[in-house]
C-alpha cells in the first residue's frame, strides 16, 4: 500500500473513531466500534452539494468540531471511571486541581507535572490530527464525487437496513448541550435553594437540647459506601465491633444516606451533610462556602458546644472553612504528627482521632462538638497502617516502623483490581475497627458517636452500575439519645441491613436537628 493510501485509511479510522467511540469503557467493544456514523454520511452529503469555496472551510470546522468532540470523550470516560458520570462542561473543570494533586501525592511531583503536560499535549495533537483527517477526507470527497455518491449511498443502504447505525456523536452533542444549560443555570437554583433555611434563626436554646452535656463525634470515614458493607473484612469488622460495644453496654443503629458524589469529590459530601444542601459540583460548593448557612458545627456552637474540627487532609491554606462556623480548626500541620505518611492520607486514623481525645476532649469540662474526616481508607488504600495502643500514640514517630508512604504508593490503575479491591477492604476495616476502639478507651456514658461514608469507591472496586449510597452509623450509651432515633427505622448494629432505610444525604442535617431539638 503506497503512503498516501495508508494515510487516507489512518485517516477515516481516525474520524470513524471519534465518531463512534464510547464514553464508557465498558462499552468498548467490537460490535461498538464497527458501526456506520450517520454523522460521516450527512458531512459527505453536505460535501457533495457545497458550492467549492466552502467545502475547505467545512471540512476544517467539522474536524476541529470532531476532534473537540473526541476530547470530550476521554474527558467523560475518565469521569465516569472515577465518578460514575460523565463530565460536565461548566462545573467538572475545578475538579482537574484535585485530580493533579492525588497524581502527585501518589505518584509523585514529577508525575503530575508529566500528567499535565501530556494531557495538554495530548488534546490539541487529537484535535489538530483529526481536523486534517477531515480535511483529507473531505478533499477526496471533493475530487471524486462520482465514486463519493455511491459510497455514501450504499452506506445509507447498509445502515438502514441492518443495526449498524451510530449517531452517538451527535447524541453527545445534545446530552452535554442540556447539561450546559443546566450548569449555567445552577447557581441561580442553588442561591434560590440555599435562602430557605428550617433552623437559620432558631436560637440556641431550643437547639439540640437531647444532647446537653454530650460530646459528639462526627467522623467522616472515606471512601465507604455501600459496597464495603459486602466485603468479608468489612463485614467482620462491624459484626465484631457491634458485639465489642454491646459488651460495654453501647447501642448502635445504622442506615444509608445517598451522597451527592461518588468515587472523589469529599469535600462537596462533607458539605452537603454539615449544610443541609445537595452540594454535587465545585460551583456549589463555592456558592455555600460564601454564604452564611447554619451548618451542623455552627448549630452546636449556636447552641453552647465548643465546636471544632480535626482535617488531616487539609494541608494549606483553608479560608472556606470559616463557613463551617467551628471555634477552632486543625489542620494536618496542627495536630503535631511527625510519623510517616500512608498512602494518600497525611496520618493514620488513630491519630487522628487520639489528636480530638488530646487536644480538645481530654482537657476540657464543656461539651465538644468534633468534626474528623478520616483519610485511611482513601485510595490508593495502600499502605494501611497497623493499630498500637493508645497510650503509645504519642506524637506519631511509633508509625515510623511500620512500611509507609515514604515512597510513592502504587497506582490503584494498572494494577490487579482483586488486589486493588482487597486493599480498599482491608483499609476500611482498618477505619472501622479504630473507631470501635477509640470508643472502648475513651467512650462513656457522655459520647455520642456518628460515623458516616462520604461516597462509594471509583468503579475498579464496585464495578459498574454502582449506585451513591453510603452507610451512617450512631453510637451511644444513653438510652434517651438512642431513643430520639427510634422514628429513623435503621438496622440494630453498625451494619446496615441491605434493606435500611435510605435518604438523601442533604436531608441528614435537618432530621438530626429536629430529632435532638
Amino acid at each position: 500500500m503506497r503512503s498516501g493510501h495508508a494515510t487516507t485509511v489512518l485517516a477515516a479510522l481516525l474520524v470513524l473513531f471519534a465518531l463512534v467511540a464510547p464514553t464508557d469503557l465498558d462499552l468498548f467493544t467490537p460490535a461498538a466500534l464497527l458501526r456506520v456514523p450517520v454523522e460521516a454520511l450527512l458531512g459527505a452529503v453536505l460535501l457533495l452539494v457545497l458550492p467549492r469555496r466552502w467545502r475547505r472551510p467545512f471540512s476544517v470546522g467539522c474536524g476541529a468540531l470532531l476532534g473537540v468532540l473526541l476530547v470530550v470523550k476521554l474527558l467523560d470516560i475518565g469521569t465516569d471511571y472515577v465518578l460514575f458520570r460523565p463530565f460536565d462542561l461548566v462545573l467538572d473543570w475545578p475538579l482537574l486541581t484535585p485530580a493533579v494533586d492525588y497524581v502527585d501525592v501518589t505518584l509523585g511531583r514529577a508525575a503530575a507535572v508529566a500528567a499535565v503536560v501530556l494531557a495538554v499535549v495530548l488534546a490539541v495533537a487529537l484535535v489538530v490530527l483529526v481536523t486534517r483527517a477531515a480535511v483529507r477526507l473531505g478533499g477526496l470527497v471533493a475530487a471524486h464525487r462520482t465514486t463519493a455518491t455511491r459510497v455514501v449511498a450504499a452506506a445509507a443502504v447498509c445502515a438502514l437496513s441492518a443495526p449498524v447505525a451510530s449517531h452517538g456523536a451527535l447524541t453527545m452533542l445534545r446530552d452535554h448541550g442540556r447539561a450546559v444549560a443546566v450548569g449555567l443555570r445552577d447557581r441561580s437554583a442553588f442561591e434560590a435553594e440555599s435562602a430557605v433555611d428550617a433552623f437559620g434563626d432558631v436560637p440556641g436554646d431550643e437547639l439540640l437540647t437531647a444532647l446537653r452535656g454530650k460530646d459528639v463525634v462526627l467522623a467522616f470515614v472515606e471512601s465507604y459506601g455501600r459496597d464495603a458493607v459486602d466485603d468479608p473484612g468489612v463485614a467482620a469488622a462491624l459484626d465484631g465491633g457491634t458485639r465489642r460495644l454491646a459488651g460495654l453496654g453501647y447501642r448502635s443503629r445504622s442506615g444509608f444516606l445517598t451522597s451527592p458524589t461518588a468515587g472523589g469529590g469529599s469535600w462537596l459530601a462533607q458539605a452537603t451533610l454539615l449544610s443541609g444542601l445537595w452540594v454535587d459540583n465545585q460551583q456549589r460548593y463555592r456558592t455555600l462556602v460564601s454564604g452564611d448557612r447554619l451548618t451542623l458545627g455552627g448549630a452546636f456552637r449556636r447552641a453552647g458546644w465548643r465546636s471544632v474540627g480535626v482535617v488531616p487532609g487539609i494541608t494549606r491554606a483553608w479560608p472556606e472553612g470559616e463557613f463551617f462556623d467551628y471555634d477552632r480548626i486543625y489542620d494536618s500541620r496542627e495536630v503535631g504528627y511527625a510519623g510517616p505518611r500512608f498512602g494518600y492520607a497525611t496520618m493514620p486514623d488513630q491519630y487522628a482521632l487520639a489528636a480530638v481525645q488530646r487536644l480538645e476532649r481530654g482537657p476540657r469540662d464543656e461539651p465538644v462538638m468534633a468534626v474528623v474526616p478520616l483519610l485511611s481508607s482513601h485510595a490508593p488504600w495502600a499502605p494501611v497502617p497497623s493499630a498500637v495502643p493508645w497510650d503509645e500514640v504519642g506524637d506519631g514517630s511509633v508509625f515510623g516502623a511500620m512500611v509507609a508512604g515514604e515512597e510513592s504508593p502504587d497506582s490503584i490503575f494498572g494494577r490487579d483490581p482483586a488486589e486493588v479491591r482487597a486493599d480498599y477492604g482491608r483499609s476500611v476495616a482498618y477505619s472501622v475497627d479504630t473507631l470501635v476502639s477509640y470508643v472502648e478507651t475513651y467512650g462513656d456514658d457522655d459520647l455520642v458517636l456518628l460515623f458516616l461514608g462520604d461516597h462509594q469507591p471509583a468503579q475498579l472496586v464496585t464495578g459498574p452500575g454502582a449506585g451513591h449510597d453510603v452507610p451512617v452509623t450512631v453510637v451511644t450509651r444513653d438510652a434517651s439519645v438512642m431513643a430520639r432515633t427510634d422514628g429513623w427505622g435503621w438496622t440494630e448494629g453498625l451494619k446496615p441491613a441491605p434493606d435500611a432505610p435510605v435518604a438523601p444525604m442533604s436531608t441528614f442535617r435537618d432530621r438530626f436537628l429536629d430529632a435532638f431539638r
